[in-house]
């Protein structure tokens, strides 16, 4: 089982009276994951990692990974963008490595660019492997439709339709109130699905600008614009994670706003925010400061990377044998 969240799960379409009733009704990734996870007898059934058989590796001291569905220790994997990516190539990645993968996350509006067919069919096998799958920050285009209630629900609906099971709530181009925000957070949730919040400090943030555009722009905001939102995502919208955006704190920065991250944590349990750290030297960083339960977004492409790096088997100068677990 994982953190995939289960199409099966069903959602009132007209938003709940209450916020008790909404949380009653909002879907939740661990029913989810209970509810389409295969059964043993499938032909989708995994064999244990060798790191985890006593009857190979097993005797390698390493950290054990929390079964799926995971609170901690997430793994969300970018699909197709600075390469494509079609069902053998997604296969391989995950015959290989799904055992350490919980999500796949489809850049930006990426998805819209694949035939449906082939679409599904990744979406299916990341299901099988129970992997659960996420849209980019497309919806920040969407919000810029000329009648965006209508364009809205019709993006939700076409997303749920094809399978997806978490749709991204990004704003890093526009400028969205809070309560606008909620209210997408809410319609995602009353549409079956679940809403991830993308929140950063970097207005602009999502793009290809470099560094030296973007401060130019004075348009960082204070650590405590993503500590408030996120608690008012969490309390008030019911959200079960938020993605913290790399631009601002570790991507194009001339040098890393680490005092960010602490801030974040200090206020917000680690289980409830994911980091984008797709950068070796940056999840690195992030391990090793945190721990190996940390939440993290990388490329597909550094999945071998990382996960040697949490299992505690590999590592940089900094990290080699020094990441460790007591369980």
């Amino acid at each position: 089982m994982s953190t995939m969240y289960s199409r099966s799960v069903q959602h009132a379409l007209v938003r709940p009276a209450t916020a008790t009733m909404r949380a009653a009704n909002r879907p939740s990734m661990l029913l989810r994951s209970m509810s389409s996870s295969p059964t043993p007898s499938s032909k989708h059934t995994k064999p244990k990692i060798m790191l985890e058989d006593k009857n190979a590796f097993g005797f390698v001291r390493h950290n054990p990974r929390p079964p799926k569905p995971r609170k901690v220790g997430v793994t969300e994997i970018r699909g197709p963008y600075y390469s494509a990516m079609g069902k053998r190539y997604l296969q391989d990645v995950l015959e290989t490595m799904g055992y350490h993968i919980d999500g796949l996350k489809f850049a930006g509006g990426s998805f819209s660019l694949f035939p449906e067919a082939q679409l599904r069919e990744l979406i299916d096998l990341a299901h099988e492997h129970d992997v659960y799958v996420s849209t980019g920050g497309w919806l920040e285009h969407i919000l810029t439709q000329s009648n965006p209630q209508t364009a809205v629900d019709r993006y939700l609906a076409q997303c749920k339709s094809l399978g997806f099971d978490v749709i991204e709530i990004s704003t890093g181009f526009l400028s969205l109130p809070p309560d606008d925000w909620l209210r997408l957070i809410h319609k995602v949730h009353d549409a079956g699905l679940i809403a991830k919040p993308e929140i950063g400090i970097q207005f602009g943030a999502g793009g290809d600008t470099d560094a030296a555009e973007l401060e130019s722009m004075g348009a960082t905001a204070d650590p405590s614009k993503v500590v408030n939102l996120s608690k008012r995502f969490i309390e008030e919208g019911g959200v079960e994670r938020i993605m913290i955006e790399s631009e601002g704190i570790t991507e194009n920065v001339k040098s890393w706003r680490t005092d960010v991250v602490q801030a974040i944590l200090r206020e917000i349990p680690s289980e409830k925010v994911m980091f984008e750290a797709a950068d070796p030297k940056v999840f690195n960083w992030y391990v090793r400061e945190f721990g190996t339960d940390v939440n993290l977004f990388v490329d597909h492409s550094q999945i071998v990377q990382l996960s040697c790096l949490r299992e505690g088997i590999w590592g940089m100068s900094d990290t080699f044998g020094k990441v460790v677990s007591f369980r």
